[in-house]
């Protein structure tokens, strides 16, 4: 087994056999490499039994010997292998070890530096021995040092020893190149060239008859055009796409580029470098990284900081972990990370681009998997996952394109054999993998969850986590937020928050609790709530971990987060305005159809009410005026048609009010991923006024049938039923509108049973039939907000009740004082009753859309 010597960047490793040597911008690898073409974990060199072997581990640009990228290769003394780049790459060369002289002596400080925390970091944050009484051991000189520091700040006594680092916090020692971030131009190396010629038109797009083809389906057919004009400037052209075309982030329709000009399209981007346009494709492996993260919100008059000074950086292809104690700002963390509450100060860096900036187009390659469920239970996983497709990828994309990505994803899951099952006779992890699937259906670069083993057993626990591992070993980076902590070895890095909102600790999961001093974590967490005054953040801040894993990206100064014009971060809309409301209103069919208890209650519920109104009996009397059909003076018409109209006000209200809150989730992930808040309103609108309608019918004709109606009506004069009809289905359409209100207003469901039954109880008392509205100042007013007055003023229109039920004292028709104008038995009052009760729920309609905005992403938000 000869000894092989690596020079690389004037320094020497001589390799043993024994062992493989990791490379890689990983400081803690055997040779780390700070140049930004080379993976975290790029490649190892290793003794193949026969002969030394380099292997490439997955990187992003590859490994290249003689120009050609390998995989795996034979070496030996003499070769040379370039990282990143096969001309201008990082260099490695090997010799035979006789060459150097006592190599060991010569290893590299960077080399040697980069071994320290695997070796010295858990013998340096080895836990004190206890007491058998229960007390700690005296601390040591440093340890009383740190302590004291800490009192001269005025921080409060500090936790118990194990708490307190072996050594005291240092000055920040930055790396020189650390506070300049990287060039999101220089990052990586370019997937393919293209050449333009002078004069030139090159297309882009999905369908293979175009010059330049990105095998994407979040690209169109025929995507966009790049024209090299003759002056020698280039321009880019959109093509009417789905999912828009991008420069620099920002949307755009034409635009001249120039060398410092990024194009995005789909999960490509281009650069013009002289007359060779640069691709590069994102195949997953990005790097993500949050400075400085800080989010304040309004308090008493005052601001409150939730989330205090946040930064770490994500390896590229690893699996994040994210845990910490009730109120350390995880989930806010998670907001601000994905963008949907972006940082009052810092920046989030995707790949070294500003995410916030650019979220237009960004918002494509990140996944989002909330806590809750975002798919619609009552389907089936395959037929959720198609109408997921359906809104998400280009109206373009055939039905057998989708349907083979949704198979792919599927069996990459191992959700194939489950795909004809209902969501809700699926255990939970198995619910967990079809939400991740839904986000997996556009390759995600970036998947960020949100407590995916909440409320799983530990068996489901190690399975959810093994699936996120498999999906970062598959070259997807992933961040989980949890609050288990069973399977947090599975990670590559775990970031710990401290009460408070500022980070306790981010590096390796295995020297985490070692860090701490504790065994368990429970011990952790026990502290954090201890020692809530205890300042966490500054013992992270001076430890060694601090400064190998988050130090140089503290260099930077916290950036103010410039606000950012809607039109810049609202994504294309994948889908045409007509598709997308197509699609929402099959799929919302296809939800209700799949639950019987809600279909027969939504014939059951008419059906009671309509039967309640025919308990009343008709009685004849004599009165002031001609008597019509069973209504007489007696109040009897008076009282069923406010029964007919206080049923359906609630009927139509009980359809809606929780149709929003149910799908607030799905409605928020939806949203950010270009859907039309006006299509989805709409399409609640359309089934549900449909299904309001055919209510109307039905308790109109249950209440109806057994009784002599007026033979006349003011507008269809053979028809006073279907007048009446048409005033009922209004009222209940309205009152939709109203549940609908409802439901984007609440924060839980719970709470929309009580608004439902105040509504109702309001409605009675507005109708104009308990009591003389008309001509009361003030509540008179009042009452026109009300529905049920203008509803019920529209049936005793046609039912003519100034004359069947006038008001005490008995005074002639025509006197004015004692006449309701609302009930006048003419067209025109009819008409007016029924505008301005549709008009109220047009109003509520509104008023929906904008509440709805509440759910969406702030940096979506218009202003």
């Amino acid at each position: 087994m000869p000894e092989l010597v690596l020079e690389l960047n004037g320094q020497t490793w001589t390799l043993d056999a024994s062992r493989s040597y990791t490379l890689g911008r990983d400081p803690q690898g055997d040779v780390a490499l700070d140049d930004a073409r080379v993976s975290w974990r790029h490649a190892t060199i290793r003794w193949g039994g026969q002969s030394w072997v380099v292997e490439d581990l997955g990187s992003t640009n590859g490994t290249y010997l003689r120009g050609q990228r390998i995989q795996q290769v034979e070496i030996g003394p003499g070769s040379v292998v370039n990282l990143g780049n096969a001309t201008d790459g990082p260099r490695l060369n090997f010799t035979a070890a006789q060459a150097v002289a006592a190599p060991a002596a010569h290893q590299a400080p960077a080399a040697q530096a980069a071994q320290v925390p695997a070796q010295a970091a858990p013998a340096a944050h080895q836990a004190p021995q206890q007491h058998a009484a229960g007390g700690w051991a005296q601390q040591p000189p440093a340890q009383q040092q740190f302590a004291q520091q800490a009192a001269w700040n005025g921080q409060p006594q500090q936790p118990p020893q194990a708490h307190i680092p072996q050594q005291p916090p240092q000055p920040h020692q930055q790396p020189a190149a650390a506070a300049t971030p990287q060039s999101p131009r220089g990052d990586r190396s370019p997937t393919t060239f293209h050449h333009l010629a002078v004069g030139r038109v090159m297309r882009i797009g999905r369908a293979l008859e175009n010059e330049l083809v990105v095998s994407d389906l979040q690209v169109s057919r025929h995507h966009a055009e790049f024209h090299a004009h003759p002056d020698g400037r280039m321009e880019i052209v959109d093509l009417g796409s789905h999912n828009g075309t991008y420069v620099n982030g920002q949307p755009v329709q034409r635009h001249l580029i120039g060398p410092n000009d990024i194009v995005g399209v789909g999960h490509s981007t281009f650069r013009l470098v002289g007359d060779r346009l640069e691709e590069f494709v994102d195949t997953g492996a990005v790097s993500f990284s949050a400075r400085r993260l800080t989010v304040q919100v309004p308090q008493g008059g005052t601001t409150k900081t939730i989330l205090k000074d946040v930064s770490f950086g994500v390896p590229e292809k690893s699996l994040v972990g994210v845990i910490g104690p009730s109120g350390s700002g995880k989930s806010t963390l998670l907001r601000a990370l994905t963008g949907y509450r972006p940082a009052d100060q810092g920046e989030v860096l995707y790949d070294n681009r500003n995410l916030y900036k650019q979220f237009a187009e960004l918002r494509q390659r990140i996944g989002l998997v909330p806590q809750d469920d975002i798919l619609h239970k009552e389907l089936t996983v395959r037929r959720a996952l198609r109408y997921a497709a359906k809104l998400r990828f280009p109206g373009d994309t055939a039905t057998e394109e989708r349907n083979a990505r949704i198979d792919e994803v599927l069996r990459e899951l191992k959700l194939d054999i489950h795909a004809d099952k209902r969501i809700t006779s699926l255990s939970g992890g198995q619910r967990k993998r079809v939400s991740v699937a839904l986000e997996l259906l556009t390759k995600p670069s970036l998947i960020f969850l949100d407590e995916p083993t909440s409320g799983l057993d530990p068996g489901m626990d190690r399975d959810v986590m093994q699936l996120l591992r498999g999906l970062a070993d598959d070259g997807r980076t992933v961040l989980v937020v949890t609050h288990s902590v069973a399977e947090l070895a599975l990670c590559d890095r775990l970031l710990v928050m401290a009460p408070g909102g500022s980070v306790a600790y981010f590096g390796p999961p295995d020297e985490a609790l070692n860090f701490f001093g504790y065994e368990t974590w429970a011990d952790v967490f026990q502290a954090f709530e201890n020692y809530r005054d205890y300042d966490w953040s500054g013992r992270w801040r001076g430890s060694q971990h601090y400064q190998m894993y988050a130090a140089d990206l503290d260099a930077a100064a916290p950036q103010q987060v410039a606000a950012v014009a809607p039109q810049q971060t609202r994504p294309q809309k994948p889908q045409s305005w007509g598709s997308q409301l197509g699609t929402l209103i099959m799929r919302y069919l296809s939800v209700i159809a799949s639950d019987r208890g809600f279909m027969g209650l939504m014939v059951v519920l008419p059906a009671v009410l309509g039967v309640v109104s025919t308990v009343i009996p008709a009685k004849f009397g004599i009165g002031p005026g001609p008597i019509r059909g069973g209504f007489a003076w007696n109040k009897d018409a008076g009282t069923i048609l406010m029964i007919l109209t206080v049923g359906m006000c609630f009927s139509g209200a009980a359809n809606s009010v929780r149709e929003l809150i149910k799908e607030r989730v799905i409605y928020e992930r939806e949203r950010a991923v270009g859907l039309s808040r006006s299509a989805y309103l709409m399409s609640k609108v359309i089934v549900l006024g449909f299904i309001t309608a055919i209510q109307g019918v039905i308790i109109c004709g249950i209440g109806f049938i057994p009784r002599k109606l007026p033979t006349e009506g003011v507008l269809f004069h053979n028809a006073p039923a279907v007048e009446m009809t048409l005033i009922i289905i209004g009222i209940g359409f309205t009152s939709m509108m109203i549940g609908l209100v409802i439901s984007s207003l609440v924060k839980t469901a719970e709470k929309t049973m009580p608004l439902l039954v105040m509504f109702a109880i309001v409605q009675v008392v507005f109708t104009g039939i308990l009591f003389q509205l008309f001509n009361k100042p003030g509540i008179e007013q009042v009452a026109w907000l009300m529905p049920s007055r203008w509803a019920l003023a529209g049936l005793a229109t046609t039912a003519d009740l100034n004359n069947l039920m006038p008001w005490d004292p008995p005074v002639p028709p025509d006197h004015a004082g004692s006449v309701d104008a609302l009930w006048k038995h003419t067209a025109l009052a009819w008409s007016l009753d029924m505008v301005v009760l549709l008009l109220l729920g047009v109003i509520c309609g509104f008023a929906v859309a904008r509440l709805l905005r509440r759910h969406e992403p702030e940096v979506m938000r218009e202003k």
